[in-house]
Order: C-alpha cells, then structure tokens, then sequence
C-alpha cells in the first residue's frame, strides 16, 4: 500500500524565529488522530533547518526536509549545501528539480540526475519534482516532456534506488496563470507517471511509488484532488505558509 504523503514547501519565507513559531502552531492545530496514515515533512530555508528538525525530533509521523542541495558532498560550491550537511541538521528528505529552480536557476535533468544519486547516497529521500509549463501544455506536448524528465532525472537509478523516490507532478502551467487544472487532468498525469515506473521497473514498484500533486493544493480541493486513485498526496506551496490551512489539507486525506 502506497503512503500518503504531505509536503511543505516553504520557499524563501520565514525565519528561524518565525519557522518554529509555525511548526508549534502547526502541531497545536493537529486533532491527536492526525495525521492518521499520512506522512508529513515541513520543508523550511536552509537556516531553519537543524532547529525545525529538532522540533520535530520526537514526532513519529512529521519529519524535516530541504529545498534543494548540491550534487557534490563538499568543494569549493560559495553558497550551496551538500546531502551530507542536510543529512548532519536532521533531515531525512530533498525536494529536487522544482519547477522554480528549473526556471530561474536553469537546473537540467542531468544535474538533477547527480543530484538523485548523491541524496539517495546519504541514505535521504528525494521528492523529484517533474511537470510542464503552460507553452507545453498548449502545444500538446506535455507527455513528452514528462518522460524525458523522469526518463533523464530517474530512471539510470537501480530498482532498490528508485524504491525510495517520492514524485511530485507540477503542472506549472496551472501556477499562478489563472488557469485551474482539474481533478481528472491530475489523475491523467500522475496515471501516465505510474506508466512509465510500471514500463521501467514493473508492476510491483510503480503500485509502491508515490506520487504527489504540486499544483497550487489547497483546503478547497485538497479532498477532490486526493480522492484520485494515482494521486498520493501533496507538495503544498503557499498553503503551508498558514497553519491552519496546512492543516486542514493534513486532515482530508
């Protein structure tokens, strides 16, 4: 049975100070029930990262996890952060390839390749994030460009490797355009992702892997979106910035 999973991507917001502050007002909102089967990870700025770790040293199901890292565990990279010191502050997962870091940071599959093999080296898990912008959705070419993410970034992994990968589907072209993509066009998506594993590494791995939505969930279509066979979850963006909207996406899985 596949986890369900709740990711918080905080971005470039919050303090130290104020990155505690949430995780508190977030625990405190949680009903003692919840989250029941899910798995949550609160993905803060780097300089948050050991105190919102050690927040949640005692929470079983609510984990830390970075924004992004370096594909080397150390050198002469002014600015970037290693697996190895991700690993060293308490957490346990790595968001990769978001759509924005692709963007503006001109990140390629290839790099995203290294930096798989050097997250999953440390024993972390990594949220590989895959989708398309809106030129490609309207040029029919999306499903294209999703195989060769995932193709590219994923698949040179060894089958006990990719045992450990979470998936987060981006429709970027959904993000901040005005444009809403629906329950059944997420389902479309994450179904053809879980094609390909099932293509690359059989039915058993593809039934096992999750993958979540990361476009723009939020508590009035959290339960929409997660009631999709193949959708497994969400990587939540603005959402997770407000406890009690982050919560209320937790509590409709």
């Amino acid at each position: 049975m596949r986890k369900k999973i709740i990711a918080a991507n905080w971005k470039m917001n919050k303090t130290i100070n104020e990155s505690i502050h949430l995780v508190e007002e977030t625990l405190s909102l949680l009903p003692a029930d919840h989250p029941r089967d899910a798995v949550v990870i609160l993905c803060p700025p780097f300089i948050s990262l050991a105190k919102v770790s050690e927040a949640l040293q005692n929470n079983k199901k609510i984990f830390s996890g970075a924004q992004n890292c370096h594909w080397e565990n150390f050198g002469a990279y002014t600015g970037e952060i290693s697996a190895a010191m991700i690993k060293s502050a308490g957490a346990g997962y790595v968001i990769l390839g978001h759509s924005e870091r692709r963007q503006y940071f001109n990140e390629t599959n290839e790099q995203l390749a290294q930096k798989a093999n050097t997250v999953l080296s440390e024993g972390l898990i990594p949220i590989f994030c895959c989708g398309e912008p809106l030129n490609i959705r309207e040029s029919n070419t999306h499903f294209e460009l999703l195989q060769e993410q995932i193709t590219k970034g994923l698949f040179h992994l060894m089958e006990d490797e990719f045992r450990h990968v979470i998936i987060a589907y981006e429709p970027v072209w959904a993000i901040g355009t005005g444009k809403v993509a629906s329950e059944e066009q997420a389902q479309e998506m994450h179904e053809f992702i879980r094609h390909l594993i099932r293509k690359q590494y059989g039915e058993e791995v593809a039934g096992l892997t999750p993958i979540i939505y990361g476009g723009s969930m939020k508590p009035s279509n959290a339960r929409g979106l997660l009631s999709q066979p193949d959708v497994d979850g969400g990587l939540i963006g603005g959402a997770s910035l407000e406890a009690a909207d982050f919560v209320e996406i937790i509590k409709a899985v």
